[in-house]
């Protein structure tokens, strides 16, 4: 798994935590006792539960010490569990289970998303949001830049990608209540290609920096960013459009 900074992630954090408020706006449960956010970060979304439900047990579950170390200082009143969230399983069945952009980190989506859902309780609520920028730009071009470190990165351009949204259908519908899927395409506006670039260093460009010495990490993220600046060009005012979509899910068991 990359490494992962809390303060780089924070960058942005406004824009990164306004997903998790409108996926957690569909969430259809006015109480719930047993709230688990699994890839939890450093607790912006985390703590956006525990404003919908205040009398709520609340956890957060995250594999980056580093992340689970700035959740437990910004809000030290909430429960930090420092796991593997692909091997992470509930103690007993949850109200609500949010998974907000975590899942794109995890394989075998076929095996995970039901297991997931087997750990809430009938009723309760299963709620994932995912970028869905393999084919973006900013994306496809951390796996295209060329350099002496193709061969190092060949194991990170095989993660894979979410799935479209009839997959998450079909693999959910016979297994819940009701199901709530949707897309969205965020347009971000950001003052220039650096500003991109600043942006996935904290999270999707992470772990093809991981792979890279120094000395080439310098040079791999000079030509990024030049191929950044082309891709992403400057409008009227001379700032940029960062194209983001992604995925919804809320499935209720």
């Amino acid at each position: 798994m990359p490494t992962w900074d809390d303060a780089q992630y924070l960058k942005f954090a406004d824009e990164r935590t306004r997903p998790a408020h409108e996926l957690l706006a569909r969430v259809p449960l006015a109480r719930a006792a047993r709230v688990v956010d699994i890839g939890s970060g450093p607790g912006n979304s985390t703590a956006l539960l525990r404003e919908r439900w205040p009398e709520a047990q609340i956890t957060g579950v995250d594999n980056s010490p580093e992340m689970v170390r700035r959740a437990r200082a910004d809000f030290p009143h909430m429960d930090w569990v420092l796991a593997d969230v692909a091997q992470w399983r509930a103690e007993a069945p949850v109200d609500v289970l949010f998974a907000n952009a975590v899942m794109q980190w995890l394989p075998n989506h076929a095996a995970v998303f039901p297991t997931l859902l087997e750990q809430v309780r009938p009723g309760g609520v299963l709620a994932v949001q995912m970028p869905r920028n393999f084919q973006e730009p900013s994306h496809r071009l951390m796996r295209e830049i060329p350099g002496p470190w193709t061969g190092r990165i060949e194991e990170v351009r095989a993660l894979v990608p979410a799935q479209s949204p009839g997959y998450y259908y079909d693999l959910l519908a016979p297994r819940a209540q009701t199901l709530d899927i949707w897309q969205t395409t965020y347009e971000h506006v950001m003052p220039d290609a650096a500003a991109i670039v600043e942006w996935v260093k904290g999270t999707g460009l992470r772990p093809y920096l991981d792979v890279l010495g120094e000395a080439e990490r310098s040079t791999y993220l000079r030509a990024y960013t030049e191929a950044i600046a082309a891709a992403y060009p400057p409008r009227i005012d001379g700032k940029r459009l960062f194209s983001f979509p992604r995925i919804f899910i809320v499935a209720t068991r």
